[in-house]
């Protein structure tokens, strides 16, 4: 099969989907790889290493997109990328089309076969593709979030761990998916008091029992907006696999915050879990509303596109290789990562939030 990597194009994107040794491991496998110039260089992989590696380098994008029998990327395609795809090529990335009705459609025009990353289901119901990325997300938000307390980014000036003879800062998480999780770890190794919120009971256990600065509730509308009010820092990272994110807190809940206090919304790529969320970029970070920092960047594991890249190649290869062969389909985990087939959205979950969105079946 023709596998090609293509570059990132969006803001402050870095990352790549494979690196050169995976690219090795699909070539040794009998597989021609093609890579867009430039590919990996801001996840610090040259062009020579993917030709070390025995990849074609090409610097035609569309020749790329048009030529390829899979195409591998990180992120979604931009419209004008979805335009070049042809019927039966297979695409696999992020593509989180519940809030994109626009690509959706373009994708169903296309004839490809999409699957998306965060879609793809084990035989354990886990989203193996989607949890490196989350993971390094709730790090992120835990770091950003301390960070933008500091009162010259307008925060309230708080130092999450305090010290002796200072309060410690409080912070709030809802969601504890991978993503929620990591977050929780960071938080309470800063020494934040910690409330997480879930409807998981034996998730709200094992982060208690494992967490004396965390108290775990469950995830009651009301309890959550009664937290928020006292809250330095809120991390929402509610997810629900194929659809929007659910809304957790209103312009109100915001409202009702403290002047200063940090709003970090992972949930943004799913169209946000905060009624006052508006995407931003790295270049551009944060905004006020209502007096609260927020933090809304899409895609914020960019900002470590080593790190990333190197934890998703290492997810990918396998289910990349899987996707090269011919019964690929009678995969179940590459079967639930189908997003659209055959001019038409195919996964219930993307279906039935495109379909609340307005686009037409």
């Amino acid at each position: 099969m023709h596998v090609a990597l293509i570059k990132e194009n969006q803001p402050d994107e870095g990352r790549v989907a494979l690196t050169p040794h995976a690219c090795h491991q699909l070539i040794a496998a009998g597989h021609c790889v093609s890579v867009q110039a430039g590919a990996g260089v801001e996840s610090g992989y040259p062009d020579e290493a993917y030709r070390q590696a025995g990849a074609t380098l090409i610097d035609e994008p569309e020749r790329l997109w048009r030529e390829a029998e899979i195409i591998v990327k990180v992120r979604e395609p931009s419209l004008e990328e979805a335009a070049w795809l042809q019927t039966e090529q297979r695409l696999f990335c992020y593509l989180h089309l519940a809030s994109k009705p626009r690509l959706a459609e373009a994708l169903c025009r296309s004839g490809v076969i999409a699957l998306g990353y965060e879609t793809v289901t084990d035989a354990q119901g886990h989203l193996p593709l989607l949890a490196p990325m989350s993971a390094i997300g709730g790090r992120l938000a835990a770091q950003i979030g301390a960070n933008l307390l500091m009162k010259h980014h307008k925060g309230r000036g708080v130092l999450l761990g305090g010290v002796a003879g200072a309060a410690r800062g409080s912070a709030v998480v809802v969601g504890l998916g991978t993503a929620g999780t990591q977050a929780v770890e960071v938080l309470t190794a800063l020494g934040a008091e910690v409330l997480a919120f879930d409807k998981r009971i034996a998730r709200l256990e094992a982060l208690h029992s494992a967490h004396p600065n965390l108290t775990a509730l469950y995830a009651h509308p009301e309890a959550i907006a009664d937290a928020v009010v006292d809250a330095d820092l809120v991390i929402c990272a509610a997810h629900v696999v194929g659809q929007r994110a659910p809304l957790l807190l209103q312009r109100a809940h915001v409202q009702a915050m403290r002047p200063g206090a940090v709003i970090v919304d992972l949930a943004v790529e799913q169209g946000g879990s905060v009624e006052t969320t508006r995407a931003t970029t790295y270049s551009d970070p944060t905004y006020l509303a209502h007096e609260i920092v927020h933090f809304a960047v899409p895609n914020i594991p960019c900002a470590v596109p080593r790190t990333a890249s190197e934890a998703l190649s290492g997810r990918i290869t396998p289910y990349v290789l899987r996707l090269a062969e011919r019964d690929w389909s009678t995969s179940p985990a590459l079967s639930s990562g189908v997003n659209v087939e055959a001019g038409g959205i195919v996964h219930p979950a993307v279906c039935a939030a495109l379909a609340e969105a307005g686009m037409a079946e």
